[in-house]
């Protein structure tokens, strides 16, 4: 009867370690996220950050030199067509010191020195063509009694071309050196004063707002000094700037999304221009980039996106391809096999390798052209461990 517990008692423990063996030995089930492939619209998008600007703005500058008075306008305050928003008080040029004195005053002897010059080669040159029209004359009446050859007569007259064409160049330098003495007599003239009280307006061009004030307090500023800028704040624009690469696949009328401006909503927007000509810019990392200037004009109305003005940032989506029943999996699916495209379905719990062709890719999506069927149920995320055939169980996606 002992030997008969015994026994018992030895094949229960072997069956426990079998147990416990065959539970350690067992393979695990690895935990997965699963999506199911589906149809629906795909938007291939170069994304990039914008910023608004006004479409037409003006700089207002001085147009004489002298005093700006203090503007009183301020950022955002509204302009008519024509009102005043600068006064100038033009000033008297300053007076020549010594030296600019005396330099122009060599100056202007110097020019008559030339004027007379000028004036000695004219009469010298009217000198020379009563020479030549005397002998042109002579020649000629000889020539009509045969006692001088007809070559002879001819070289005469082409003498008498000759000092006709030096009278006239010589008339045209006393002229210059005439307007060259005027020149530097003008630089000795006392400065006239301006009158007491006059003062030069500078006017809005458009009916707007101010953009910027670029001077507040009175100045003496030369001119062309630039004070105001005004525009329309309703006739926003948007600028972003894409890599060349990115900008051969953009054409003039594609459609785009605004993003991130702040607002609640998404935005439409259309590209009107793509500019010409690329510039090299230095990105966040030092690296030199070939970029272009897209511009974009807002499709919403103003109602839309009154809160944005100018300079303001911006993400914009432009869509350079477009399906509207796409079959698609989700990127994070997809990982390279050799040279093709593959993904893990879950099918029975268990993970099935399958090779897969794709198109058109976005950051989030890509485009499914065969392997796939809509339903199939894939693992997003799949571990690095994960092999053909293992067992999986599913988890929420995160």
């Amino acid at each position: 009867m002992v030997g008969l517990l015994t026994n018992r008692r030895l094949w229960i423990s072997a069956g426990l370690v079998a147990v416990l063996l065959a539970a350690a030995l067992w393979p695990a089930s690895t935990p997965v996220e699963v999506v199911a492939v589906s149809r629906g619209p795909l938007f291939v998008t170069v994304d990039e950050e914008g910023v608004t600007r006004v479409r037409d703005r003006f700089v207002l500058s001085v147009p004489v030199a002298g005093r700006v008075l203090r503007i009183e306008l301020e950022p955002g305050d509204p302009v008519r067509r024509g009102q005043v928003v600068a006064r100038v008080q033009p000033e008297a040029p300053p007076l020549l010191d010594a030296r600019a004195r005396a330099e122009a005053e060599a100056a202007v002897e110097s020019a008559r020195a030339a004027l007379g010059r000028a004036r000695a080669e004219e009469q010298r040159a009217r000198a020379a063509l009563a020479h030549a029209e005397r002998e042109a004359e002579r020649a000629r009446t000889l020539a009509e009694s045969s006692l001088v050859t007809p070559q002879e007569a001819e070289a005469r007259a082409v003498d008498l071309q000759v000092a006709r064409e030096s009278v006239q160049a010589a008339a045209f330098a006393v002229r210059s050196a005439s307007s060259e003495v005027a020149r530097a007599e003008a630089r000795l003239a006392p400065p006239a004063s301006a009158p007491p009280g006059r003062v030069a307006a500078v006017t809005a061009p458009i009916d707007g707002v101010v953009l910027k004030r670029l001077r507040e307090s009175e100045a003496v500023v030369p001119a062309g000094e630039p004070l105001l800028e005004v525009g329309e704040p309703h006739r926003l624009e948007i600028v972003a700037d894409v890599l060349s690469t990115d900008a051969v696949r953009i054409a003039p009328g594609a459609r785009a999304f605004v993003e991130q401006w702040g607002g609640n909503r998404r935005l439409a927007a259309r590209v009107r221009r793509v500019e010409p000509s690329g510039f090299t810019k230095v990105s966040a990392l030092g690296v030199e980039e070939q970029r272009v200037n897209v511009v974009l004009d807002f499709v919403d109305p103003v109602a839309a996106w009154a809160a944005l003005g100018d300079g303001y940032r911006v993400e914009v989506r432009i869509v350079v391809w477009e399906g509207r029943d796409v079959l698609k999996v989700p990127t994070a699916a997809l990982f390279r096999r050799g040279e093709e495209w593959a993904v893990y379905l879950a099918d029975a719990r268990r993970a099935r390798q399958l090779a897969v062709t794709v198109g058109h890719q976005t950051g989030q999506e890509a485009e499914v052209l065969a392997g796939l069927a809509e339903g199939a149920r894939v693992i997003i995320h799949p571990p690095a461990a994960l092999t053909d055939g293992a067992r999986l169980v599913e988890q929420p996606i995160r």
